[in-house]
């Protein structure tokens, strides 16, 4: 699923022609950097395809609109190079999300953006006549080259990365864990006592422990990672209902001092009489039809 406002339908149209390879798919060969199942996602005409194949790389192009046929499998190695510029906030997101999903847990993403972007807005485009959307966009993974026109960062899934990031099992989530999506903010994995078949935890990168004290701009894009999980959750194990909530304090049962959000599938059948969802969580109060 990849998301595509309309108040942004032209982000195709800035497609750049080019006859050779792009500046950052050169820097990454020259350094090694690309190895293994490749992906370039947001690939528009596919001249980085061609080009690496040409090389003697297994690789893959997707793009909404040039080749939209959405990629199957995991990938070592995924390239997405000036897609983000083009893009509104939220569709940005969406596209953090769709590439941690097709990178296979060992392996690295490499985000190029522009750097010669001097306002974000609207233009018109000089050939194709229409708004066109461009921003200026920083991201926080590593850095791996920085000049004037482009940067390059590098990824890595938040529970494959090496640095210590202290001792809370949700700022430092173990390798073996699952990881299901991850947007700059914020990442998904699956429950490791769960109360269901598919029960997961948002969990904001920053280390809060109250989920009322999260700044209010991490708080929509937990929850912005929450929809992209409900979604995942609907193809992979088919639910026919869910529970969402938040465990604040010791006396709303949190146990882990950082702020998390649960999305736990719901089956029919999975308990006798699921009349009141979440009341259920103090006894007897669950259903109260008998009190109307």
């Amino acid at each position: 699923m990849i998301f595509r406002s309309p108040q942004n339908p032209h982000s195709h149209l800035t497609v750049k022609d080019r006859q050779g390879p792009s500046f950052p798919v050169k820097y990454l060969l020259q350094k090694g950097l690309i190895r293994g199942d490749v992906l370039d996602f947001g690939c528009g005409t596919g001249v980085d395809v061609s080009f690496l194949q040409n090389k003697g790389f297994s690789v893959k192009g997707y793009d909404p609109y040039y080749k939209p046929k959405y990629p199957e499998g995991k990938f070592d190695t995924i390239l997405c190079f000036y897609v983000l510029n083009v893009l509104l906030p939220e569709e940005q997101c969406v596209v953090l999300m769709a590439v941690s999903e097709l990178l296979k847990p060992n392996g690295k993403a490499f985000f190029a953006v522009r750097r010669d972007i001097k306002q974000s807005g609207y233009r018109i485009h000089v050939k194709h006549g229409v708004p066109v959307f461009q921003c200026d966009v920083l991201l926080p993974y590593r850095s791996i080259l920085r000049v004037p026109h482009c940067e390059i960062y590098e990824y890595q899934h938040w529970n494959q990365q090496s640095q210590s990031k202290g001792s809370c099992p949700f700022c430092c989530p173990k390798p073996e864990q699952e990881l299901i999506t991850e947007s700059a903010t914020a990442y998904a994995l699956l429950d490791s006592y769960p109360v269901s078949p598919g029960h997961a935890l948002i969990i904001p990168k920053q280390h809060i422990q109250d989920y009322f004290e999260l700044p209010e701009r991490i708080k929509t894009a937990c929850w912005m990672v929450v929809g992209r999980v409900k979604w995942l959750l609907d193809s992979r194990y088919h639910p026919e209902g869910y529970n969402v909530g938040v465990n604040v304090g010791t006396a709303g049962g949190q146990t882990i001092p950082h702020a998390h959000i649960h999305i736990i599938p719901r089956y029919t059948g999975d308990v006798e009489n699921p009349r009141g969802g979440i009341r259920n969580m103090i006894p007897g109060k669950g259903d109260y039809t008998n009190k109307l």
